[in-house]
């Protein structure tokens, strides 16, 4: 089978998913490869050691890039159109700005377009309008598509029902540690992180409540929130919590590693998910993850594999929940657990296979 890889951003979870996705395929016998990805993008060089056929674009970095981008986006549709006569099938990693643009010339032209869909409904706070848009044109665009959780195939499924789905399961995108998660923290410690883009259906206000609440009992707890936003808007007053440590900003890919094992557990506590691909990669890395039970968030974090799902979406049950992990024996069987099911997590042949299997059952 003849495969382009498509995904034309420049850094974050979909160049990371891309890559894995990329390297689990290019290894597999009667699987040809060839990739379409940024000239911007952080992880080109990684694309380019897979020594197969690469297609690389001139993307933008910027916002004045962008608005000239567009200016040359027709010539690059018409380049990855050509790219594409070559492959029996079209998958884009994740979505970009450009892909709606792009995917319905790719139809046009005959090509077999399949779209990783990470997202089926607007997160609260998300821009419905424009978000619909977006997905409507790649989904008419579409042969099939492939959906990381099953709530998002569910919402997939509603809203186009004879499009033809594919499962395929989220793996960890950084791979699993080759030696498992930081030691413990002294009895009565217990280190939380909440990590990645700030954003209101993530939950930080919730958040922010429950670990008043557990501080307040445990004055050994402490949490790390990392990630890209505006944290006083989602949760105002986080910032100013005994205990609490906020860090604004980017994290480069060779530091995620590092960020996770130095926690003890890392916190979810999301309003709405589709999945998260922190839960897989802190699993693979040993370390427990606490979530609430949304979406995909309930099918990711398992009793017995290192995960504690919370008893509802509230503060009183997230800290309870938490609190469970100031046992010193609890948090040791976690995570055990976690590291135990860290191979798992990092199984991206396994994801080859389902997605494979899934193009397979396509018509030519």
């Amino acid at each position: 089978m003849r495969i382009l890889l498509w995904y034309w951003g420049r850094r974050g979870g979909g160049a990371q998913f891309t890559l894995g996705l990329a390297q689990a395929l290019a290894a597999r016998p009667g699987v040809q490869l060839s990739l379409s990805v940024s000239a911007q993008g952080e992880l080109l060089d990684r694309f380019r050691v897979l020594s197969v056929p690469i297609h690389i674009v001139d993307t933008y970095r910027d916002l004045t890039g962008f608005a000239t981008g567009l200016l040359r986006l027709p010539a690059l549709t018409q380049q990855l159109a050509s790219v594409a006569r070559q492959a029996d099938v079209v998958v884009s990693g994740m979505t970009h700005t450009w892909t709606p643009l792009v995917a319905p010339s790719l139809a046009r032209s005959g090509a077999a377009f399949v779209p990783v869909v990470h997202d089926a409904t607007p997160h609260p706070g998300d821009f419905a309008w424009g978000w619909n848009w977006r997905l409507g044109r790649e989904l008419r665009a579409a042969r099939a598509a492939v959906a990381l959780s099953d709530q998002v195939a569910a919402a997939l499924a509603a809203r186009a029902p004879a499009l033809p789905l594919i499962r395929m399961r989220l793996p960890a995108l950084l791979g699993a540690a080759p030696a498992g998660p930081a030691p413990a923290g002294r009895k009565g410690e217990l280190r939380l992180l909440f990590f990645g883009r700030l954003r209101t259906y993530k939950g930080l206000d919730l958040l922010r409540d429950a670990f008043r609440l557990l501080h307040q009992a445990h004055p050994g707890a402490s949490l790390r929130v990392v990630g890209e936003g505006d944290a006083e808007a989602c949760a105002p007053g986080l910032a100013a919590l005994p205990g609490v440590r906020l860090e604004r900003r980017w994290v480069a890919e060779d530091e995620i590693p590092t960020l996770l094992a130095a926690a003890d557990a890392v916190v979810l506590p999301y309003r709405e998910a589709s999945q998260s691909g922190v839960v897989p990669q802190a699993l693979a890395m040993g370390v427990p993850v606490v979530a609430t039970p949304v979406g995909g968030l309930a099918e990711q974090v398992r009793p017995g594999a290192g995960g504690v799902l919370a008893e509802a979406v509230s503060a009183p049950a997230l800290a309870e929940a938490l609190a469970g992990l100031m046992d010193p024996l609890r948090l040791a069987s976690l995570r055990l657990e976690a590291m135990r099911a860290g191979a798992a997590e990092s199984d991206w042949d396994e994801a080859a296979t389902a997605l494979l299997a899934g193009l397979a059952r396509l018509p030519r």
